[in-house]
């Protein structure tokens, strides 16, 4: 068989194609004779099909038919973003031109996700018909609705000469030449069934003629003789695989589309009632009688979130997940595909290009929509759907002539304009749709992988040390996973009596084979160079250093800004303290939580293990790294219970680019209680920064259950949460608003002075003595914020200079509540100014 299939693509043809001749043909000489035959045929048919539909006719494009000699290659120096997705360094493409031609339809076409399409498409009435056997009328797919979302005039050319030869030709001739003819119906191939089975079934029973006349037996798709015994007809042709897929993922995108607007529609009912809700309870107090006053930002109150339907919310969504994961299954089937059960078909080697084509526009669109969830923790929960998922990504990859869709950019429907056209005898509506290029496939999958590979790291991290649990290898693990396959149609985690750390390592696994297999199958096709490259473009996790030792501050702002986002903001450290002679050997912490973490050693709590994994899958690609203001974290390699976190605090505020540090602990019942969180950027237990940050270094926020207000909601409620909310909440414009008895002070003189005051204490505590005596495990962090922002925090010094009420530094700005003394002289002797000079100082030598 190897040798027969070499000599075939000696002879000019491509792999595919060898294989698939060879399967239908088993002498190679025969083989040889009725590939080349065909593919001539090919050739002329294809040139007698030039027409294109008139709605899309006049459209001007810029893209490159399949199979020209021109690839289309964009020098690398024109733009990171614009990329040529189909070029190969190592000749990808094995055989000749007309092997390129169908091994792969993208061949030389560019795409970029700067590209930008206006499409014109005709919105048709809807067309009903009737099919004997069926009680209702059937909605008929015409043919706007079956080229609807494609922007590419070769892939629009694709669709409309498989619509024309399946329905508006007419007439299925007899492959014997006896003149008989069957009238093809556009119900025939186009009706959308109530389900996808039933539509089977119908084609079942339509697609195997034969002819009145000779009996011949013959395909009603093709128009081919059937010369050999089938079990199924619907395999018989490549014309059919195009059609099934084209229906079936038009009917898998209106239940998608109908269940997103179901769910958004339900959003805007609820959200509304809330808003009804909180105006009445604003406007009326409990005696019926009179206006409450506002209560500011300073958590007050005494509010409980409800969350009695975040149950009921979640089995619902369940139940639509199934009935979109059902339909996924039952078209999988039909996707090309060489691993198939009972062995690959000939229209697995050589599939109609608008297979590609279909799953281009319309898988691609639902794939994107779910991998923009960006939720590892949400996925394996809904892990029915997401595994389905995961089998048709790995489907596609597997497969030479669709694996090219993986890392192309998914031409997304951003805009659309109505146009009415009226004359004298009709009125024409068409639609002006805008598409532009978005993260593929490839891409989205990678910020989920991130996310993955953290979670594993936590679950590994929080089993007890003496667990000897041995590492499987790679392959070992991609087996245990796709054993399952075909013993079931659930997915391997459905019904499982698996725990969910378990359940949680399995997912996290399978979507790391997934994304493999992609990478795998485009290095074998497109090469290593291309490859590289895509990885270049892939999100990085915050995990990852820059390459250079030496971030380089550049010689503006604007460079500094670029600079300042190429570092990491989440490592994982020793935050161990050497050098201390226990009588055990468990180790100490640099770190408030010390005593919690060693009692917690080797405890095996699988609830705070899963949630600790979901935590940092989280908290590696969502931390938020910005110019403005940035969260940095530092967990511990071997114990990912135990964090430290730095807040630079945000612009337009008394906080601005000062730098605070917090101890973390996820404690023995997290998630169902919040974490341990402590402030120890206090200046040795003297400052008080804000009313919700002690000198003693407690935290007061609701979340936490350190003060009134809606509070942390097991299960649901995230570490994540906890920082944003101090460094948007407590790190405010205002701090003096915080305090409740004050909410309703702003822009008073004792809240100017509160605030003058932060700035004296941020300036001495957050600031130089941050930078002369950088804590652990952030001194070379805190070195890079304040050296890349040198010159942008010289100048917030002078204003804060400028702007300062000339009091005395106080440790607790509320003694500034009633008149303070003000001294002669802004600044002039309460060490503001010397602070200010030592600052500049430093900063000068950095």
């Amino acid at each position: 068989m190897d040798r027969e299939l070499q000599q075939l693509m000696e002879s000019g043809a491509s792999a595919a194609q060898a294989r698939a001749a060879l399967s239908r043909y088993k002498d190679v000489m025969e083989a040889a004779e009725r590939l080349f035959s065909e593919d001539q045929a090919e050739g002329e048919q294809a040139e007698s099909h030039q027409t294109q539909p008139k709605a899309y006719a006049d459209r001007v494009d810029d893209v490159e038919m399949p199979g020209d000699d021109d690839e289309g290659v964009l020098d690398d120096d024109e733009g990171s973003d614009v990329f040529n997705y189909d070029s190969d360094d190592d000749g990808g493409v094995t055989g000749n031109t007309g092997g390129s031609k169908l091994n792969d339809p993208y061949a030389g076409i560019f795409f970029s996700k700067e590209r930008r399409e206006d499409v014109i498409e005709v919105e048709e009435e809807p067309v009903f018909v009737s099919i004997p056997g069926i009680d209702i009328e059937l909605e008929l797919m015409t043919q706007g609705k079956w080229m609807a979302g494609c922007p590419e005039v070769g892939e629009q050319t694709f669709l409309f000469t498989l619509y024309s030869q399946l329905n508006l030709d007419g007439t299925c001739p007899c492959p014997s030449g006896c003149g008989h003819t069957v009238k093809r119906q556009p119900s025939d191939f186009f009706a959308i069934y109530r389900k996808f089975s039933t539509y089977i079934e119908q084609l079942q029973k339509i697609v195997p003629q034969k002819c009145a006349k000779c009996r011949t037996e013959f395909c009603f798709a093709c128009g081919d003789k059937i010369t050999q015994e089938v079990s199924d007809p619907l395999w018989h042709c490549a014309n059919l695989q195009g059609a099934i897929l084209g229906v079936g993922l038009f009917m898998i995108e209106r239940l998608f589309e109908r269940q997103k607007e179901d769910l958004q529609s339900k959003d805007v009912t609820e959200r509304e009632a809330k808003r009804r809700k909180t105006r009445d309870s604003d406007d009326i107090d409990s005696s019926g009688g009179s206006k409450k006053s506002k209560g500011g930002v300073g958590y007050a109150g005494d509010q409980k979130e409800d969350i009695s339907g975040q149950a009921e919310a979640s089995r619902l969504q369940l139940a639509k997940d199934e009935k979109i994961k059902s339909l996924l299954a039952e078209v999988r089937v039909y996707i090309p595909s060489l691993q198939r059960s009972g062995g690959a078909r000939p229209s697995d080697y050589l599939p109609h290009p608008s297979s590609l084509t279909h799953l281009r526009r319309r898988f691609n669109l639902i794939a994107g929509e779910l991998l923009r969830n960006d939720s590892l923790a949400d996925m394996s929960e809904r892990y029915g759907l997401y595994f389905e998922l995961l089998e048709w990504l790995e489907t596609i990859s597997s497969h030479e002539s669709l694996c090219s869709m993986m890392p192309m950019p998914i031409m997304k429907n951003i805009g659309q304009e109505n146009i009415v056209k009226k004359s004298n005898s009709s009125t024409i509506r068409e639609r002006k749709i805008t598409y532009e290029g978005s993260a593929s496939p490839r891409e989205l999958l990678e910020a989920i992988a991130l996310q993955a590979q953290a979670a594993l790291k936590g679950l590994e991290s929080s089993k007890p040390q003496e667990d000897p649990s041995p590492e499987l290898s790679e392959e070992q693990k991609r087996k245990a996973v796709i054993d399952v396959k075909g013993k079931s149609k659930e997915s391997p985690l459905a019904g499982s009596s698996m725990d969910e750390a378990a359940k949680l390592s399995t997912f996290c696994h399978r979507l790391l084979a997934t994304t493999s297999q992609i990478d795998r199958s485009l290095r074998e096709l497109k090469g290593n160079d291309f490859v590289t490259r895509m990885h270049a473009s892939l999100p990085k996790s915050s995990t990852t250093r820059s390459d250079d030792a030496y971030i380089e501050a550049g010689d503006t702002e604007e460079e500094a800004k670029k600079a300042y986002l190429k570092w990491s903001i989440f490592e994982y450290c020793d935050l161990t303290v050497s050098g201390l002679n226990d009588s055990d050997e468990t180790p100490n912490y640099k770190h408030f939580y010390n005593n919690e973490v060693r009692m917690l050693a080797n405890a095996s709590i699988p609830k705070r293990s899963v949630a600790i994994a979901k935590e940092l899958a989280i908290l590696t690609t969502n931390l938020p790294v910005a110019w403005d203001s940035s969260i940095f974290l530092r967990v511990d390699d071997t114990r990912v219970d135990v964090i430290k976190c730095l807040i630079t605090g945000p612009e337009g505020t008394p906080y601005h680019n000062g730098c605070f540090l917090f101890d973390i602990f996820l404690g023995a019942n997290y998630n169902q209680s919040p974490p341990s969180v402590k402030y120890m950027t206090t200046n040795g237990g003297k400052y008080r920064f804000n009313p919700n940050l002690y000198a003693d270094g407690k935290v007061c926020l609701s979340l936490l259950g350190t003060w009134n207000g809606p509070g942390w909601v097991p299960f649901k409620s995230t570490l994540l949460q906890v920082l944003i909310s101090i460094q948007s909440m407590i790190l405010c414009e205002e701090p003096y608003l915080n305090e409740p008895g004050w909410a309703s002070s702003a822009g008073t003189p004792q809240s100017k002075a509160y605030s003058a005051n932060v700035r004296r204490m941020v300036v001495r505590t957050a600031m130089l003595d941050a930078l002369k005596t950088p804590p652990e495990p952030f001194e070379e962090t805190i070195k890079i914020h304040f050296r890349l922002k040198a010159r942008t925090i010289q100048k917030q010094l002078d204003e804060w200079l400028r702007e300062d009420d000339g009091r005395q530094l106080a440790s607790d700005g509320a003694e500034y509540s009633g008149i303070g003394r003000t001294i002669a002289g802004s600044g002039s002797s309460n060490g503001l100014q010397a602070d200010i000079n030592a600052m500049k100082k430093l900063l000068q030598e950095l």
